[in-house]
């Protein structure tokens, strides 16, 4: 999980002398070790001898992707059994203490992988080594069990991100933790339990201690659909949903519209989809008619043109407003079933206004000023 700020740590330092000789003997037992562990492997001596030799391995070079290869074979070899089949499944879950064998070993390497995430937080073997182990606890270990550790994973995950909140790889990773204990709970109880509401409020937690949080925000919007669905929200809680994020969102850029931060102008964006033509399966209200688009629009375009007193330099604001004079227009279009031209004459200004703001971009407002004039 890559860290906002966070250099990625060589654990190489310049050395003279006395120094130096002591690297020399680290890199001579580093090799010696390597070349012991490859003999053995190759032999397939699976001992917890050479388990504890990999484990020094991976504290002086946790980027040494193969030898967490031999880290997964030596533990599938104590692992008891093979749970390719339901009945061996239930064979190996009888055995109570194969079953503590299995969690014990899960455990004690999830607990050796932390000293390693603090101190090469952006190493991803280490990330793919523990997700490996928390799939086996899924796959060996009785569903209470298996729920058990993966709650206390999320509970690490949300340590993370309390630390460093707008990391995508650890909003990604909470994502897989989610999306596992909601599998477990399914099988500890057939009617499940989704988490949709409570990462919904973690989302509104994180977004609220930082409005910057371009993750939390992402998640929010993919959050939003399932969550409509699960309330079983009416037409009316659907629009009084969309109405309180249009207010949100338009408050928090009132704060500072000229900020350069795109959090909240692509989520700004997500709710726009909502008064196009053909929004979609995953729009927030699905009965809207066509007057009530244009409506929204209308309000929308006056918010920000607005907003522009003293935002000037904000090219956000200009490229929300074309959005909207197009989609005004393809929504027009396809109520008169003929083509009509942009229903706002500033558009070419707002674009002119564009080009000279971010000129690296002149082709794609080029194109903007073509379709406004098509």
């Amino acid at each position: 999980m890559a860290g906002h700020g966070i250099p990625r740590v060589s654990g190489l330092s310049a050395t003279t002398g006395a120094g130096r000789e002591k690297e020399l003997r680290k890199i001579q037992d580093y090799r010696g070790l390597v070349d012991t562990v490859n003999a053995k492997m190759r032999e397939k001596a699976y001992t917890k001898e050479i388990l504890s030799m990999t484990t020094k391995l991976l504290e002086m070079n946790p980027e040494y992707y193969t030898v967490w290869n031999y880290r997964r074979r030596l533990l599938q070899s104590f692992f008891p059994g093979d749970p390719s089949t339901e009945t061996r499944i239930a064979d190996i879950w009888s055995d109570v203490s194969g079953t503590e064998k299995v969690r014990k070993y899960i455990l004690d390497d999830l607990a050796f992988l932390l000293p390693l995430l603090r101190k090469f937080p952006k190493c991803y073997w280490i990330w793919n080594y523990r997700i490996w182990l928390l799939d086996e606890a899924s796959r060996r270990l009785p569903p209470k069990i298996a729920y058990d550790i993966w709650q206390k994973e999320l509970g690490l995950v949300g340590k993370m991100l309390s630390l460093d909140g707008r990391n995508f790889h650890g909003w990604g990773y909470r994502r897989k933790v989610v999306s596992e204990l909601e599998k477990l709970s399914a099988k500890l109880d057939s009617a499940g339990t989704s988490m949709t509401e409570a990462e919904f409020n973690y989302t509104t937690k994180m977004i609220e201690s930082n409005l910057s949080n371009f993750s939390a925000w992402h998640r929010r919007s993919k959050l939003i659909p399932k969550l409509l669905e699960e309330r079983n929200s009416s037409n009316a809680e659907r629009r009084d949903f969309l109405d309180k994020g249009k207010s949100c969102r338009t408050r928090a850029l009132w704060a500072d519209p000229d900020s350069k931060d795109q959090s909240l102008w692509f989520y700004h964006q997500y709710l726009l989809k909502n008064f196009e033509p053909d929004p979609g399966n995953g729009s927030i209200v699905r009965d809207l008619s066509h007057e009530d688009k244009l409506s929204y629009i209308e309000a929308q375009v006056g918010d920000l043109v607005d907003m522009l007193e003293g935002a000037e330099t904000c090219k956000w604001i200009y490229q929300r407003l074309i959005d909207l004079a197009l989609m005004r227009r393809a929504l027009t279009n396809k109520a008169m079933n003929e083509p009509r031209p942009i229903a706002y004459p500033e558009a070419k200004s707002w674009i002119d206004s564009l080009a000279e703001l971010d000129p690296l971009r002149r082709g794609r407002w080029d194109d903007l000023r073509s379709e406004i004039n098509g």
